[in-house]
């Protein structure tokens, strides 16, 4: 049995900070950042009580590809992966807005359609659309970055008004985010994919925009299978997703919707499994090549090492 990873508590040399997020240990150094990608799960803004394995080394791998095969539409912040669970890259000032770019009528958009909203971040969506059904072009529904809490959903216009960001970085973080979303489509059709909706994060390093995060993950993006779209739209089926839609499932079943006073329900062992079959099934069927599980035995050992060869190279 794998054992999952849920926690690191590393101090490397020349190490000037540490951040632990929801899913990620990340440690600062001066120029850089060394981000451990963990087997925490979050749902509902609550991190599960137990760890998923293998779902870091997945992310992370998913994301080193994306970038890798997104780098000459826009710099990004990697500059290498010593590890499975690792990334490294430079240290950017971060925007404090993410860009949410959606093709298709899903998610939080459609819950606001349904409640008859027709404008979402100063974006108008047309009469007559139904749920999954695609935009005529791709709307961005900007959200504030939150450091606590849930992101809340805000305008270009207010962006710029309230000197989140400046209208000349703006108008470059849309022009990146359509150009990352056209090319993440192309990319997610060629495996029998549809890519939804997705979010990019940026940053400014030395007055240079580098995008940052991942990118294209299940846990930031939304796939539908494209074979058969058309036809559940047209008999009002609901659409087969790739997401960890599934999870939320769960809990939703188990009682919990990370309400306040609700109970995390604890997972059994083979849901667990089931979770980790499926996050490798989605690492295939997203990048097109085979998930190969790197040794768990000595984890965190094995990170360590890894990330302290690096800094000494």
């Amino acid at each position: 049995m794998h054992i999952g990873l849920k926690e690191t508590n590393f101090n490397f040399p020349n190490q000037t900070g540490f951040y632990r997020g929801k899913v990620r240990d990340v440690y600062h150094f001066e120029d850089k950042l060394v981000i451990v990608a963990s087997d925490r799960l979050s749902a509902f803004d609550v991190v599960q009580p137990k760890p998923i394995p293998y779902k870091g080394q997945v992310l992370n791998q998913i994301a080193t590809k994306f970038l890798n095969q997104t780098s000459d539409i826009v710099p990004n912040w990697l500059i290498s992966t010593p590890d499975p669970n690792v990334a490294i890259g430079h240290k950017c000032e971060p925007f404090k807005v993410e860009m949410v770019i959606r093709g298709y009528l899903s998610g939080h958009a459609w819950r606001e359609y349904k409640a008859g909203k027709r404008l979402l971040c100063g974006q108008k969506m047309q009469n007559g659309l139904k749920e999954s059904d695609a935009f005529d072009s791709p709307i961005i529904t900007p959200t504030t970055k939150a450091a606590q809490g849930h992101d809340e959903d805000i305008s270009a216009t207010e962006i710029i008004q309230q000197k989140i960001v400046s209208t000349a970085d703006y108008q470059q973080l849309e022009d990146y985010t359509l150009k990352l979303y056209k090319r993440g489509k192309e990319i997610a059709l060629k495996q029998g994919l549809i890519l939804v909706d997705t979010k990019y994060e940026f940053g400014k390093k030395d007055g240079k925009i580098y995008l940052i995060d991942e990118i294209h993950t299940p846990d930031s993006s939304r796939y539908f299978y494209a074979d058969g779209y058309q036809q559940r739209q047209n008999e009002g089926q609901p659409q087969k997703q790739l997401s960890k839609e599934f999870v939320r499932q769960w809990l939703i079943e188990n009682g919990f919707q990370g309400k306040e006073g609700q109970q995390v329900p604890t997972m059994p062992e083979s849901f667990v499994e089931t979770i980790t079959h499926r996050y490798i099934e989605l690492y295939e069927k997203v990048t097109g090549t085979a998930f190969e599980k790197a040794d768990t035995k000595n984890i965190l050992n094995r990170i360590e090492q890894n990330i302290l060869l690096h800094l000494q190279s």
